[in-house]
């Protein structure tokens, strides 16, 4: 298989979400998304009084979820639409919507307990700067949870938006060399049915709470 089919940003160059087409599929991501939120929250250990940095939240279904338990969330996307969309669909307590990506956070540093990426590392354009931005939010033994379709190895087109398990192990790798203690597992509840995490923990004692952004 060739290099670039196992990098798991291997959708880097999507175009991203505008225009009607955009509008579109904004208003299709506010319904059956729940899989991968619920699947997140329980793979963060998410609670009450927790800061959450939701990256590539589209309208935002699992920032809703985990600002509902009590969470302080960022919902963060590049897509104007899918900030507009989620803003008139989502009023809950706690949630702000911010315009940035997953290499541009505006959030401070060490101010996320949890970070999560659901659907959209494929589509990150770059995967080390990425990873430096996580790094930074995360305050003291933060949790960063990534989750993806679980996809065949070989897949093309829509079919191969998500990972496979060799995708997913070099994820966790590129992790593991950011200091986040990585691990793998497969599940059977995601959004689409199987899906792959990668839960990768910052070194520290304990979860700090920090100040707003």
């Amino acid at each position: 298989m060739a290099e670039d089919t196992l990098a798991p940003n291997h959708h880097g160059d999507h175009p991203g979400f505008s225009g009607l087409s955009g509008l579109v599929a904004a208003i299709a991501f506010t319904r059956g998304r729940d899989g991968d939120a619920l699947l997140a929250m329980r793979l963060a250990e998410l609670r009450a009084g927790d800061h959450l940095v939701d990256v590539g939240s589209g309208p935002g279904v699992a920032a809703r979820r985990a600002a509902a338990l009590g969470a302080e969330v960022v919902a963060v996307d590049p897509s104007a639409m899918m900030l507009r969309v989620g803003r008139l669909v989502n009023r809950a307590n706690r949630l702000r919507y911010a315009s940035g990506a997953a290499q541009s956070l505006p959030v401070p540093d060490g101010w996320a307990n949890v970070v999560w990426s659901l659907a959209t590392v494929h589509h990150w354009p770059d995967l080390d700067a990425a990873l430096a931005e996580i790094q930074r939010v995360l305050a003291p033994n933060g949790r960063f949870v990534a989750i993806e379709r679980h996809v065949a190895d070989g897949a093309h087109g829509l079919a191969s938006h998500g990972w496979t398990r060799a995708q997913a192990d070099a994820f966790a790798a590129r992790c593991e060399a950011f200091g986040l203690s990585a691990r793998v597992s497969e599940h059977a509840d995601g959004n689409r049915g199987a899906a792959l995490s990668v839960v990768a923990d910052a070194p520290g004692a304990r979860r700090n709470q920090v100040s707003n952004p």
